[in-house]
């Protein structure tokens, strides 16, 4: 079984260096696999050193753009859409102090497509401390779990959303919830 990380396909490695290690991807070794995260365009979305763009799957983050997606989101929340902008403001800045500017490994979800309708790789982000983004941001409360993205993590996302919400983290605790 192979992942592919920052374009690089790795082989799953029965010895593993600890430094090296990514929680929840067992048993393989990173080589070269890292790329620098340059700019947070929001709070789901990056542009990478090499001119890639990412979408962290699996999460979604307010809009702060005006966009379909954004009129959806004040539909059904029944928030006004200046006050979605703001919390898609606070996830983006949550993030950008998260990521930019640090190296990151890109890490492909087997069997789950590559790219999005926007051409972005679709990926699960860990910072070369093991720090797994995508559930770190939902754990901090910026960010739901992307339902409709049925991922190996899932389970995983809910739970962290689930006390986020109940903790009041990050944007659970600014306003009474990011739906």
């Amino acid at each position: 079984m192979s992942l592919i990380i920052s374009g690089i396909s790795c082989e799953f490695n029965e010895r593993t260096e600890s430094k090296n290690e990514i929680p929840g991807i067992e048993k393989k070794e990173i080589t070269n696999g890292y790329i620098i995260v340059a700019k947070v365009i929001d709070g789901d979305t990056f542009k990478m050193s090499d001119g890639s763009k990412v979408r962290l799957i699996g999460i979604d983050t307010p809009e702060k753009y005006d966009s379909d997606k954004l009129d959806r989101e004040s539909d059904m929340t029944g928030r006004d859409k200046e006050t979605i902008k703001k919390l898609g403001e606070a996830a983006s800045e949550y993030v950008r102090k998260l990521v930019e500017g640090k190296r990151v490994t890109l890490v492909r979800e087997s069997g789950y497509e590559d790219k999005d309708k926007y051409n972005r790789l679709l990926r699960y982000v860990y910072l070369e401390d093991g720090t797994f983004v995508n559930a770190r941001i939902i754990e901090d409360g910026y960010a739901n779990v992307y339902n409709a993205a049925q991922v190996s993590k899932i389970n995983e996302f809910r739970r962290l959303e689930r006390e986020a919400r109940e903790n009041k983290r990050g944007l659970w605790g600014e306003v009474n919830g990011l739906r």
